[in-house]
């Protein structure tokens, strides 16, 4: 199971993808299996020298009992510490943001795509539109001519 986040490439240009794992309970990794996680609206920041992802909505897991989860905690992601510091140095100086591409299992582990991301103006939101209609076209036109 895969979820991915369509939003963010099309709202950031993404410069550099991070791999890092991410601290979950048993319910939740039960409701990523059963494909229950949205990953539209959310972010992480660096706080205390520790990533955390903020804002993913992971939908309780309904045979889960009182233990089951809060939908959109505050999780902890695993990355070293030098890396932090560097994505830590890079969104300080360049006004950064960091934004999850995709969630992923990586032998029965759960892992996820962090982007480093610069916003898009309106303008390069276009021509985004504009290059995948083309790309859209192009693909039609070889379908039909064998």
């Amino acid at each position: 199971m895969e979820s991915i986040n369509r939003e963010a490439r099309y709202n950031y240009f993404v410069l550099e993808e991070i791999e890092c794992g991410i601290v979950l309970t048993g319910t939740e990794i039960k409701a990523i299996r059963a494909g229950k996680v949205n990953l539209k609206d959310s972010y992480a920041v660096i706080k205390n020298g520790e990533v955390y992802l903020l804002n993913t909505h992971i939908s309780e897991y309904k045979e889960g009992n009182i233990f089951n989860h809060s939908p959109r905690r505050s999780r902890k992601l695993l990355l070293h510490k030098k890396e932090i510091l560097k994505l830590n140095d890079k969104i300080n100086q360049d006004g950064l943001t960091l934004v999850p591409l995709k969630l992923y299992f990586k032998k029965n582990k759960v892992k996820i795509l962090l982007g480093l991301c610069r916003g898009k103006k309106t303008i390069d939101k276009r021509e985004t539109i504009k290059k995948r209609d083309l790309e859209r076209e192009a693909r039609k036109s070889n379908k039909y001519n064998y």
